[in-house]
């Protein structure tokens, strides 16, 4: 076991980490856990695996069940059935809790106490000194406000205090739910920065998550969380899929009838005036010779890559108004 060279990212945070298992050892595995309150499954029968050294992200609508997931994670809901094993060990057990570190759905510190106090308490109990607070408030840059109470922090503030209390001590595995929650895009940015870091030096990060474009840019794999169950489990490039191809020609109802007659009618859809052919990336050529010996006048022809956006709510069956009206 070799200590890894610390990273600063252009933010300041500083990275410093052990790295304990070889990449793709299953830190977190799941198996048809299910959590009911009476009739109701809040979780239902998920069965999902986090790798060491990768960030995975967890997504689904708001009550789909994902803070309910970590928290059996984390010990704090018993199942009602199936089972889990963190860092090898049953949840919420001494030896999982010891290389895990959290923050699940907002933190909570103590208002009169400075931010370097506060986190000066929770490493009292962990056995740490105020080597480790030092790190872990550099790490999150809050080095320069450590000394001010809390209750004068912003909210940006507060969420990087509570992701620093998860780093003290350098834990193998950090549970984070929503941990860009309030922040400024600059400190989202330094988030998702000190997030990608930690995992490319051996830390493995398992987070929920409502931005999309936040997962996307950071996770090497995501798991999608509808109603309780999980519908889908891969990397961001397998759960886009295949692009589509985006067709503009005129007439459209000639270019409609081409495009039906070369592909078939199950790959063909009309999308604000335009034609979107699904998979059609590698018949471009084909379709556009088609197209023109019929006499289409093709104005627009490209491919169209599928976002996770487009994955999630295809998956989910919600759309982006359902969304914010959840916020």
């Amino acid at each position: 076991m070799c200590a890894t060279p610390p990273v600063k990212n252009r933010g300041g945070m500083t990275t410093e980490l052990m790295r304990t298992e070889p990449p793709g050892t299953a830190v977190v595995v799941t198996d048809g856990l299910t959590k009911r309150y009476g009739e109701r499954a809040a979780v239902d029968a998920v069965s999902l695996t986090v790798r060491q050294g990768e960030v995975y992200g967890f997504l689904g609508p708001n009550g789909a069940g994902k803070t309910t997931t970590l928290r059996m994670l984390l010990g704090l809901v018993r199942p009602t059935s199936g089972s889990a094993t963190v860092l090898g060990h049953p949840p919420g057990s001494p030896a999982a809790l010891a290389g895990t570190g959290a923050l699940i759905e907002g933190p909570g510190f103590f208002p009169y106490l400075s931010g370097r106090d506060n986190l000066r308490v929770l490493a009292r109990y962990r056995r740490l000194d105020d080597v480790a607070v030092a790190a872990a408030l550099e790490q999150v840059d809050l080095t320069d406000r450590a000394g001010d109470k809390y209750k004068s922090y912003s909210l940006g503030m507060k969420q990087r205090l509570g992701v620093a209390a998860a780093l003290l001590g350098g834990p193998r595995l950090l549970i984070l739910d929503e941990p860009t929650n309030g922040l400024d895009p600059a400190g989202m940015a330094d988030m998702r920065e000190l997030i990608r870091s930690l995992a490319d030096h051996g830390q493995t990060v398992l987070l929920s998550s409502h931005l999309l474009g936040e997962v996307q840019q950071i996770c090497d794999r995501v798991g999608v969380i509808s109603r309780g169950r999980l519908v889908a489990e891969g990397t961001v490039e397998e759960l886009r899929g295949a692009s589509s191809l985006l067709v503009r020609a005129e007439p459209m109802e000639t270019a409609a009838s081409v495009a039906y007659r070369l592909l078939g009618d199950g790959q063909i859809s009309q999308v604000d005036g335009a034609l979107l052919v699904r998979d059609g990336g590698d018949r471009a050529a084909e379709l556009n010779r088609a197209l023109v010996q019929a006499g289409v006048a093709v104005r627009e022809l490209r491919p169209r890559e599928r976002t996770l956006e487009d994955a999630f709510f295809a998956m989910t069956d919600t759309t982006f108004a359902d969304q914010e009206e959840n916020q």
